[in-house]
């Protein structure tokens, strides 16, 4: 299993073990998270900071992902409008004979696209979702981009539900519309309180598999540092059953590496500059397991060890999404969100108009 570790103090006492998984989400409305629940009353705080990110991706929203989504992600089908009269040149397979044989002239019938979606966002908020190195932690840059994509939708009236997950899947939320709704679901994200602290992301897949009746379009936020064994299986039936997109948060300083700045002397912008700082012994924590080690920073052999296995890690889940033809976005804390999204979806217009 992959470490999520960060610098934590000798003293610190170790964390106690997590709890079982519960076999079922916690439905929408509950007050069973401890602490009692974001949908209490909320400070004026909460509120601010939660606005502060929709006016923050507003314009992104609907100056740049508008086209985009709509473009991008189609409806799931046809659905009957009306019948008119045929004229010469009409496909015969569309006439309805009932109306015919009662008006005694031949009508078709008139489909539309079923443009209505259900956008559906699962979202990992176990201990290493935490991390940050630039400012922000992986799970504000997850409510960032899952807000991107929430009021997207809401723009074009479609409907958007939520999964949070831990060890066990914390939070369910089903597809709704409206701007509230989409607010709700990124205060929940950012604030909301998970009972558990692991990863467990075949529960994740198996609860959304159960809560989505029909078709929907399943975007999967998570640093995915899980063990794969297991794994493909749960993908693979949530992949052929929804319109799966994987959304890898990462975090460059978990594994050892940070991006050089623009303009850097011997770089060039966003190339992998060096990683760790060499200064030596330092007590790291996993923050799921709350499993300690000490690793030696000054230790150029160590620092490419460690390096290694995260690059060999990745390769494994990317294989497996390919394998499984899943698509995959990467996402990096320090970076702008806006430009890996929007260069998705021009890839799958591109790839939608060949089909």
């Amino acid at each position: 299993m992959p470490w999520r570790w960060f610098r934590t103090p000798a003293h610190r006492p170790p964390r106690e073990a997590p709890r079982e998984a519960p076999p079922q989400a916690r439905p929408a409305g509950s007050a069973s998270r401890s602490g009692g629940g974001v949908g209490e009353v909320l400070s004026g705080e909460i509120l601010r900071q939660v606005r502060r990110l929709e006016i923050r991706t507003r314009a992104v929203v609907t100056e740049l992902f508008a086209g985009q989504y709509h473009s991008v992600f189609k409806g799931q089908g046809m659905e009957f409008a009306e019948v008119r009269e045929y004229v010469p040149g009409d496909d015969i397979r569309l006439i309805d004979w009932n109306v015919t044989a009662r008006c005694g002239t031949p009508y078709i019938k008139k489909y539309v696209e079923e443009r209505e979606l259900t956008v559906f966002l699962a979202v990992d908020l176990s201990g290493s979702q935490g991390f940050g190195s630039a400012g922000r932690s992986k799970v504000e840059l997850a409510a960032e981009v899952a807000a991107l994509i929430a009021f997207s939708a809401i723009n074009n009236q479609d409907k958007v539900g939520l999964l949070t997950f831990t060890d066990r899947p914390e939070l369910l939320i089903p597809p709704r519309k409206g701007r509230s709704h989409g607010l709700r679901l990124i205060r929940e994200i950012l604030y909301g309180r998970p009972e558990g602290r692991g990863t467990d992301l075949a529960a994740a897949c198996e609860t959304a598999l159960h809560a989505l009746r029909r078709r929907s379009v399943l975007f999967l936020l998570s640093d995915f540092q899980v063990p794969l064994a297991g794994l493909e299986p749960a993908l693979g039936v949530l992949a052929r059953k929804h319109d799966l997109i994987a959304l890898e948060v990462r975090d460059p300083a978990e594994e050892g590496v940070r991006r050089a700045a623009p303009g850097s002397p011997g770089t060039s912008s966003g190339e992998a500059a060096s990683g760790w700082p060499a200064i030596g012994l330092v007590a790291w924590e996993d923050p799921e397991t709350g499993r300690r080690m000490l690793f030696d920073t000054s230790d150029p052999s160590a620092r490419r060890g460690l390096q290694s296995r995260f690059a060999d890690l990745r390769g494994e889940f990317h294989a497996l999404l390919k394998r499984q033809r899943i698509d995959r976005v990467t996402l990096r804390v320090g970076e702008d969100p806006v430009e890996p999204l929007l260069a998705f979806f021009k890839l799958r217009e591109r790839r939608l108009a060949r089909e």
